[in-house]
């Protein structure tokens, strides 16, 4: 599975770290940035991994801001997207089996590093149960 990954100014050590967790589990990630602590707004990363996610649908997106609200409002204006802002590991583990998200937000003033990685390691461990959740996700994308 290959995941695409961006953040804002507010996210960078934890989108840094997030990276090499990954790919240290043998994922393949695309990193868009940004690179620096240098100011910039969360909606230009939020639209750059969704369109990504979107073209790619075997992919998977992460985004990450100071609190992950605004990343995950960002990116949910995209038809098709499911982004789930997620706090904790049972938070990501629904988002993936009932909603069958497709991007992942967290906030780095809100998790530390232990955190996340309980979020990740839920997020990978499942996927979408369907069944009853088809008809529900399906209303999601009518919309």
């Amino acid at each position: 599975m290959k995941f695409y990954i961006g953040t804002d100014h507010a996210g960078i050590e934890l989108k840094d770290w997030t990276v090499e967790l990954l790919r240290s589990k043998g994922y393949e990630v695309e990193d868009f940035g940004p690179y620096t602590k240098d100011r910039v707004d969360y909606p230009d990363y939020a639209h750059k991994v969704a369109t990504a996610v979107l073209e790619d649908k075997e992919s998977q997106g992460i985004l990450i801001c100071g609190s992950g609200i605004g990343m995950s409002m960002a990116a949910n204006r995209h038809a098709g997207i499911r982004a789930a802002l997620c706090h904790d590991a049972y938070t990501a583990m629904v988002a993936r089996e009932h909603n069958d998200a497709n991007i992942l937000c967290f906030g780095e003033r809100i998790v530390g590093k232990g955190v996340a990685e309980s979020i990740i390691d839920a997020w990978l461990a499942n996927g979408f149960e369907g069944g009853r959740h088809i008809q529900r996700v399906e209303k999601i994308e009518a919309v």
